[in-house]
């Protein structure tokens, strides 16, 4: 039987983005000759008309993680411990993108995934903006189709018996904020999907339709582990960022203060050593409940 979700996620894939997103989707192909095989556009700035003073999220899917970094740490920590996160500027704007290879990028959009956090991103809407050439379209068109089974897969023997597909998608995201260290408001995983019910409800129905993956036997041990080693790779991935990303611990701060309402103020010390004073902040973060 032909998939109903699958026309539906290229569609919106292939949808028209700001120019200046696509113009800055090419720069950072061009960056990595050798590796880049394709750009995705998303987060809360793809429903923004006005980027400017924005933090624009982008993915770049590469080849394979020499060809991207040469044989390199940077090569071996995405490999161990994927993504490595990156700041980029172009033409005013500002951006931070993730790097993940095309077989990576696959996995974790699947059942596969040891964690939700690519999964969790591509089952939201997503554009992509660049590709080497129709077979990386295809891997990336793909990969991403991926997302939304697995997420309302997953969810649906945690739904208490509500197979309404909106129903899912709510408990799907409730569940994935959970299960990373998130600095949005109480709520913020219900408004994702209140934001456009039309686009979900088409989606979850043609996911339906098609036929989910087969949920684990005991889901719930299976949430508990994913919330557990998500929390453990949010900090982990914080440790390799203060290596991998400049100013990583204003962008933190500053993702917190918009998202949470703080008004968190980076000392020059922490910006001195970004990964100690990245673990002084995150306690008082959690205490606060800025961070959950």
């Amino acid at each position: 039987m032909p998939s109903q979700l699958l026309p539906l996620v290229t569609a919106e894939l292939s949808a028209p983005a700001d120019p200046r997103a696509a113009a800055m989707a090419g720069a950072l192909a061009a960056k990595y000759p050798q590796a880049a095989r394709a750009v995705l556009f998303y987060g809360s700035c793809l429903r923004e008309k006005n980027l400017d003073g924005l933090m624009l999220d982008f993915y770049l899917i590469v080849s394979d993680y020499p060809a991207a970094y040469g044989k390199s740490w940077l090569a071996r920590a995405n490999r161990m411990i994927p993504p490595n996160v990156f700041p980029f500027e172009h033409q005013g704007l500002i951006a931070k993108y993730a790097v993940l290879s095309e077989a990576d990028f696959a996995r974790l959009n699947s059942m596969e995934a040891d964690n939700v956090s690519v999964w969790a991103r591509f089952a939201q809407p997503s554009r992509l903006l660049w590709a080497a050439d129709d077979l990386a379209r295809q891997r990336a068109i793909a990969a991403v189709a991926q997302a939304a089974p697995t997420l309302l897969s997953l969810a649906r023997p945690m739904a208490e018996g509500q197979g309404d597909a909106l129903a899912l998608w709510r408990t799907g995201f409730t569940l994935t904020y959970n299960a990373e260290l998130r600095a949005e408001k109480t709520g913020r995983s219900l408004s994702i999907v209140d934001a456009d019910p039309d686009r979900y409800r088409r989606v979850g129905d043609a996911a339906l339709a098609d036929g989910l993956p087969s949920s684990p036997a005991d889901t719930p041990a299976h949430w508990r582990s994913l919330q557990r080693r998500g929390k453990r790779l949010s900090v982990i991935r914080l440790a390799k960022a203060s290596f991998t990303y400049a100013g990583g611990i204003d962008y933190l701060a500053w993702k917190i203060n918009r998202h949470a309402g703080t008004q968190i103020a980076i000392k020059p010390w922490q910006r001195r050593w970004p990964l100690l004073g990245a673990v002084i902040l995150l306690p008082r973060l959690f205490r606060g409940g800025a961070i959950r």
